[in-house]
This record gives C-alpha cells, structure tokens and sequence, in this order.
C-alpha cells in the first residue's frame, strides 16, 4: 500500500508541475487579446482558465491526501522499529543433566 501511495504521490506531483506551467498568469489577459485567439480553443474564451483552476485544485487535494497519508505511513514505521513489541524475548529453562563435571566428586559409592 505504501508503494502505490508513493507512486501516486509522484505522479499527482508531477501533473500538477505541467498543469501549473500551462497555465496563463493574470499578466498574460493583455497579451492574449492581441491575436491570442481565445475564442477559437476548445473550452471557449474563458472556459479554459475555470477548467484547469478546477483541475489545479482538484490535484492539489489529491496531492494533499497523499501526503499526509505517507506521513502515517512513515510514522507508523518508525514507531514501530522503535518499539519494544519488536524486540522478542525468549525464556530458557536451566538443562537438567545427569552427568556431571569430571572435577566434581562422585558421591554414592
């Protein structure tokens, strides 16, 4: 799970750079009205400054849900290397053995 939120992180990442960058600023309303040819593009003159403003938030809440959602990711992991529950205990008991050491003395003879 937490590879495909990170592969769509990238992606809504990397959507949002080319979105922005196609976008017109607000100095460029003067510009385009010198042969710009607003009337002529698919979304009509102002259609397409409200379709990608909507498109840019869109991803841009995409983009947040993302990464809060690799923030618990990651939190997750660190909590849980630096927990005890990770550490595991085992408990021995003593061997029983009858033979004993050849320095002990022998008793029962």
């Amino acid at each position: 799970m937490h590879a495909f939120v990170l592969v769509v992180h990238i992606i809504l990442a990397i959507l949002m750079i080319v979105l922005i960058l196609v976008q017109h600023g607000k100095g460029a309303d003067a510009g385009a009205s010198f042969g710009g040819g607003g009337a002529a593009t698919v979304f009509g003159a102002s259609g397409s400054a409200n379709f990608l403003t909507r498109l840019t938030a869109i991803l841009t809440a995409l983009f947040f849900v993302t990464s809060l959602s690799l923030a618990v990711f990651a939190k997750k992991q660190t909590t849980d290397a630096y927990s005890l529950k990770s550490v595991q205990t085992t408990t021995t008991a003593p061997a029983n053995s009858s033979e004993t050491s050849p320095v002990a003395p022998k008793t029962g003879e």
